[in-house]
């Protein structure tokens, strides 16, 4: 699903950027704190980088999105699926916006979290917690969010299989904290350099 795995058109310029850095996972795999732990890497090593999250609550849709996520309101499956989409791209152009500027972007969930989104920007890469649903389950506050139940989570599970491939780095989310931190750290920073050096944007599903 990476830049690598797709016919993907490519952006003519070849100037510096930053890079697309994608985790996704099931609830409780970690993706949190795993990208703030990130986040603070790449900023202690000179790299402009900000943190964004999917869905983003902060926006007139994204408030939709969190009352119903919070169990205070109610929508139909097919609308709440176009208000997760309309989330993703809002936020595009402000997204292209930044990694042109050089900022690389840290996104907790993106677009493999709910259905392909043609001509969203592709990730320079994607790491993927993978935790098995019981185990995810037996973290602190599951539960506490509409999506936070173990069958629903176990479909989430396969949908994320079924899109995985070589392009992905598969991160075992079981293993301690630190040990996770380290294998996320070693995976991103040959892309934010690459980008950095001009690596060409690229988009998702254009075929």
């Amino acid at each position: 699903m990476g830049s690598s795995s797709n016919c993907n058109l490519r952006a003519s310029s070849s100037e510096s950027r930053g890079a697309l850095i994608v985790l996704e996972g099931l609830d409780r795999s970690g993706k949190t704190s795993q990208s703030s732990r990130l986040l603070s890497y790449l900023e202690g090593l000179g790299h402009s980088t900000e943190l964004w999250r999917f869905p983003d609550r902060n926006t007139s849709v994204g408030q939709m999105i969190s009352a119903y996520l919070s169990n205070k309101s109610h929508l139909d499956d097919r609308t709440i699926h176009l208000l997760f989409s309309a989330n993703r791209w809002e936020k595009r152009s402000l997204m292209e916006t930044q990694l042109k500027n050089g900022t690389t972007l840290i996104i907790d969930r993106y677009s493999y979290s709910g259905a392909p989104e043609v001509g969203l920007l592709a990730p320079d890469i994607v790491l993927y917690l993978d935790i098995p649903p019981e185990k995810a389950a037996e973290r602190g506050g599951y539960g506490g969010e509409r999506y936070e139940q173990l069958e629903f989570q176990r479909k989430v599970a396969k949908c994320y299989q079924a899109q995985c491939n070589s392009s992905w780095k598969v991160i075992d989310a079981c293993q301690p904290i630190e040990d996770i931190e380290k294998q996320l750290q070693d995976a991103v920073l040959d892309h934010v350099i690459a980008c950095e050096r001009g690596r060409p944007l690229s988009y998702l599903w254009p075929c």
